[in-house]
């Protein structure tokens, strides 16, 4: 079988993980990335003597990319003429502007969770809804925030079934390396329900949800403190047992050191990722815990590398080169060295 072919547009903090982990998977092609101009992230790709082909989005600063010592290998419609399916990552509102260049030359694509719904024919999660993605044209994947909260609550609606969510997100304020955003020594809120919350049920329309969210002046990680309330009673064991069993979801232990968002980033780094990504959420074995028969426990988002596992499922989904869910996220987790740990 032939690998399927991937284009990734906007080299940028998604798209060059997006870029990684298509070259990752064993049944795909990264024919190449896109951007408009010779950005750190490109320039730092090929210092490092990665040799993704490199298109340039905006004919007129091709020049720009030769004095930056990057060689192009064409425009961005010579990238869009030779692949099956384009990831893109340009910022918030770009990605409409694209998607019409997409449709005329026959390539599926693939939004990130800044772009408006209905720009994607689903709204899409690879393990909530992996069904309602196959064979379509256009995919938006959710948010860093609402792609981990819905794992962890589908994990457990699939287990004993979901009425309701309360939440409340402890959001990082900006990226590293951003510097258009000011917020320092104050914690700003938001109205309720905050988007992830109605996002949430878009993806489960059968849970309802609600929730809070708080911005904080840090730039590694979100917290998320859940309420669940389940269609039937569940221990604290079998909430322990149920999320171990999700590839994506990494249960860890206070006592072992993972205390804070901080912890979690230096132990990406001790285990030599690349960038000290995570692809998994975290769950903390100390904060789950039982009010009457609702469930709350806290679960942390590492946003910069969280939606990259699902993008991958969408490539899977649209094309499709799946049908079935499990197999299908089960080959992107292979892949991407995602397991099962005791």
């Amino acid at each position: 079988m032939s690998k399927v072919r991937v284009g990734v547009v906007g080299y940028g903090t998604i798209g060059s993980r997006l870029a990684d982990a298509v070259a990752l998977q064993g049944d795909m092609e990264l024919v190449g990335v896109a951007d408009v101009a010779p950005t750190l992230p490109l320039r730092a790709l090929y210092e490092s003597g990665v040799s993704y082909r490199v298109y340039s989005v905006d004919p007129e600063k091709v020049g720009t990319f030769a004095g930056a010592g990057i060689p192009l290998a064409g425009t961005l419609d010579d990238l869009l003429s030779n692949i099956d399916v384009a990831l893109d990552a340009t910022p918030g509102g770009i990605g409409a502007k694209m998607k019409d260049l997409y449709r005329s030359h026959r390539v599926k694509a693939i939004f990130q969770g800044g772009e408006k719904d209905d720009i994607a024919d689903v709204f899409f999660h690879g393990y909530a809804n992996y069904e309602k993605g196959i064979g379509k044209d256009f995919l938006k994947l959710t948010s860093c925030n609402t792609t981990g909260l819905v794992r962890a609550v589908d994990a457990l609606d699939r287990a004993v079934g979901m009425e309701k969510v309360a939440i409340t997100i402890i959001r990082r304020v900006a990226d590293p390396g951003d510097t258009h955003r000011g917020l320092v020594d104050v914690l700003q809120v938001e109205k309720v329900p905050n988007h992830q919350c109605v996002d949430l049920m878009k993806i489960m329309p059968h849970v309802q949800a609600t929730g809070l969210l708080v911005h904080t002046p840090v730039t590694h990680g979100h917290i998320i403190n859940l309420v669940a309330t389940p269609k039937k009673s569940i221990s604290v064991e079998e909430v322990i047992a149920t999320l171990k069993q999700h590839p994506r979801i990494r249960v860890v232990k206070i006592a072992d050191g993972f205390n804070s968002n901080a912890a979690f980033f230096q132990y990406a780094r001790h285990m030599g990722t690349k960038r000290a990504d995570m692809y998994e959420i975290g769950v903390w074995e100390e904060c789950i815990g039982l009010s009457g028969k609702d469930v709350m426990f806290a679960i942390y988002i590492p946003q910069e590398a969280v939606t990259i596992p699902e993008t991958i499922d969408g490539v899977r989904a649209c094309l499709p080169m799946q049908t079935d869910r499990l197999e299908a996220v089960g080959l992107t987790n292979k892949y991407l060295g995602m397991h099962l740990r005791p």
